[in-house]
C-alpha cells in the first residue's frame, strides 16, 4: 500500500448474529485486535449498533454501519439517518453495497447522496464500487467502475480525509472466488487515476480497500499492492481470529 495511507480493515457483519452473539463477537475483535497498527471498523446489523458500541468502547476498534439515508430527519419510514448513527456511537457507515444495489436497486446517484449525507454529518464513509462477472468477462469493468465513481467524486470532493473507496468485484463476494492481487491492483489504481483526475490533491491520500471473499490466505499478497490499503471484509470478519490475522496482515507505514 502506499506509504503515506493508514491501512484499514473493515468487517461487515451483514444480516447475521443475535445481540448476544453480536456482543460476544465484538468484544472478541477488540481482544484479538489489541496493538494491530491497522485502523479496524466493524459493521454490525443497525439493531446491534448500540450494544456493539457500547461493547468496544474505549478501545480503538470503530463502529460502523452498513447503510445510511440519504435524507436528514424527516418522514422516512424505514430509514436510519446518519446523525442518528452518531448518537449511538458509530463513526462509520458503509453504501453502496453490490448486495443493496441489486437487491434495493440502489443507483450510483442514490449512492452518492448517500455518501455525501453521511459526510456531511460527519460520519466515515465506505464506498463501494465493482462490476460482475458478466461485465468483467465482457472487458467492461473500467466502464462500470468509471460511472460508479462519478457522483462520489462530484459529491466527496468536499471531504478527502473522511471518504474511503471499497472495490468489490460482484463475482468474488460470498462466492469464495478472489480477484488476483494484480487483477484488484489494476482496478484501484483505475479508481485513484480517476480520483486524480477530477480531485488532484487528495488522490493520493484516498484510501480505497479490497472487498471480495478476503480472507487470510490471500490477505498478505493483496496488501502488498501499492494502491490496495486495506480490506472490506465478509464472512472472515465473523470469525474474530481469522479477521485479526487479516488486520495483522495489513501493512501500515
Amino acid at each position: 500500500m502506499g506509504s503515506a495511507r493508514r491501512a484499514l480493515v473493515a468487517g461487515n457483519w451483514k444480516m447475521y448474529g443475535d445481540r448476544a452473539a453480536a456482543v460476544a463477537l465484538a468484544a472478541a475483535v477488540r481482544d484479538a485486535t489489541a496493538g494491530v497498527a491497522a485502523e479496524v471498523v466493524i459493521c454490525p446489523p443497525a439493531v446491534h449498533l448500540d450494544a456493539v458500541s457500547h461493547a468496544v468502547a474505549g478501545s480503538p476498534v470503530a463502529v460502523g454501519a452498513q447503510d445510511v439515508s440519504a435524507h436528514a430527519l424527516g418522514a422516512w419510514t424505514g430509514q436510519i439517518a446518519a446523525s442518528m448513527l452518531l448518537d449511538i456511537g458509530c463513526r462509520w457507515v458503509i453504501v453502496g453495497h453490490s448486495e443493496r444495489r441489486s437487491d434495493c436497486a440502489e443507483s450510483d446517484a442514490l449512492v452518492g447522496r448517500k455518501a455525501a449525507a453521511g459526510l456531511a454529518a460527519g460520519l466515515c464513509v465506505i464506498a463501494c464500487v465493482g462490476e460482475s462477472l458478466a461485465e468483467r468477462e465482457a472487458g467492461r469493468w473500467a466502464e462500470v467502475v468509471t460511472a460508479q465513481m462519478r457522483p462520489l467524486i462530484d459529491l466527496c470532493a468536499s471531504y478527502p480525509g473522511r471518504f474511503v473507496v471499497a472495490y468489490e468485484p460482484i463475482w468474488a463476494i460470498g462466492t469464495g472466488l478472489t480477484a488476483s492481487a494484480e487483477q484488484a491492483e489494476e482496478v484501484h489504481a483505475h479508481i485513484r487515476a480517476q480520483v486524480a483526475a477530477a480531485w488532484p490533491e487528495a488522490a493520493p491520500a484516498l484510501r480505497i480497500l479490497y472487498g471480495g471473499s478476503v480472507n487470510t490466505t490471500v490477505a498478505e499478497a493483496l496488501f502488498a499492492m501499492p494502491d490496495i490499503d486495506g480490506a472490506l471484509v465478509g464472512g472472515a470478519s465473523l470469525k474474530a481470529t481469522d479477521f485479526a490475522r487479516i488486520c495483522s496482515a495489513a501493512h501500515v507505514p
